[in-house]
């Protein structure tokens, strides 16, 4: 590619990408990126164009359809395209971490809470009969003093939320 090609296209390339950028959702530089690979490949097998105005715009309104295609057709994972993400080390490590944190949290509620807590956390997931039994009150009284007990975790978590 001269140095006289590139100077003379490259204000014309800038203003038609730029353009272009918008409507195919794409940025106005990889535009030009693209239309530049174009020219190369271009000159390799066919040398320059007989008009290099008019095979420039066309050239961008190719890759801005061509853009707006990809873009239409890809879409993002909606989690990790590799693995297993939650039984990765660096994952295990930080829930583990979070549940000694909650845990800690836990032991500094007041009165029966705590138990109420670490009944409701159980891995045995005991029934409101069981924990009530567990706790020696009555099924009845479950219900609200969990209400009291999840008030109290929720405030006693708001400053540890906040401050990370």
């Amino acid at each position: 590619m001269t140095p006289d090609l590139v100077a003379s296209l490259y204000p014309l390339l800038t203003a038609e990408a730029s353009a272009e950028a918008y409507a195919s959702g794409t940025e106005p530089g990889d535009l030009e990126q693209a239309v530049w690979l174009r020219l190369l490949e271009r000159l390799e097998v066919e040398g320059p164009p007989r008009d290099p105005h008019d095979w420039l715009r066309s050239a961008v309104r190719n890759e801005a359809r061509r853009s707006r295609r990809t873009s239409r057709d890809e879409r993002p994972y909606e989690t990790e395209p590799a693995g297993d993400a939650e039984h990765e080390p660096e994952q295990l490590a930080l829930a583990a971490a979070r549940r000694r944190a909650l845990r800690d949290v836990v032991r500094r509620l007041p009165g029966r809470c705590p138990r109420l807590i670490e009944a409701l956390l159980s891995p045995k997931d005991l029934t409101y009969r069981e924990i009530a039994g567990e706790l020696g009150i009555s099924q009845g009284s479950l219900g609200p003093e969990r209400s009291r007990c999840l008030g109290c975790l929720r405030r006693l978590l708001t400053p540890e939320v906040a401050a990370r």
